[in-house]
């Protein structure tokens, strides 16, 4: 997978570890012949995935739950960050705090741009987007 694939704004983590001596250290990992002090791109994009996918999910649920509730965006958003930080702090998921605040940006764009009418989930996403217009010719 390329670097393309995966916006500028998703985090890049790097590594941390601690190497005791007095010289300075450089704390990076061998992977197949080459040394990196942080995730290779492919283990990125795939960080990127699962952090897009959650996005997703949450933002199909943030709908459900501000028509039933008639929660704000905001209310909404607030309460699943509350969520998402229970689920990492207790060691369910394992998020970065970095990844939790770019899936919660992500989820807030999401839903902003559903009730703008624009369209930036995917065809098999449960929220709902705008009705297909085939009216016109081609």
């Amino acid at each position: 997978m390329s670097r393309q694939c995966v916006p500028g704004n998703f985090p890049r983590a790097s590594l941390q570890g601690a190497v005791s001596g007095a010289q300075p250290k450089l704390v990076l990992r061998k992977t197949g012949d080459k040394y990196s002090s942080g995730p290779t791109d492919a283990e990125r994009y795939e960080r990127y995935i699962v952090c897009d996918d959650l996005a997703q999910q949450l933002a199909a649920y943030a709908t459900r739950k501000m028509t039933s509730n008639a929660w704000s965006l905001q209310a909404t958003v607030s309460k699943i960050e509350v969520g998402i930080l229970k689920k990492v702090r207790s060691g369910i998921w394992e998020f970065s705090d970095a990844e939790i605040a770019w899936t919660i940006g992500r989820t807030r764009q999401i839903l902003s741009d559903t009730a703008a009418g624009e369209t930036s989930i995917g065809p098999d996403s449960n929220i709902l987007g705008q009705a297909r217009d085939d009216s016109h010719d081609e």
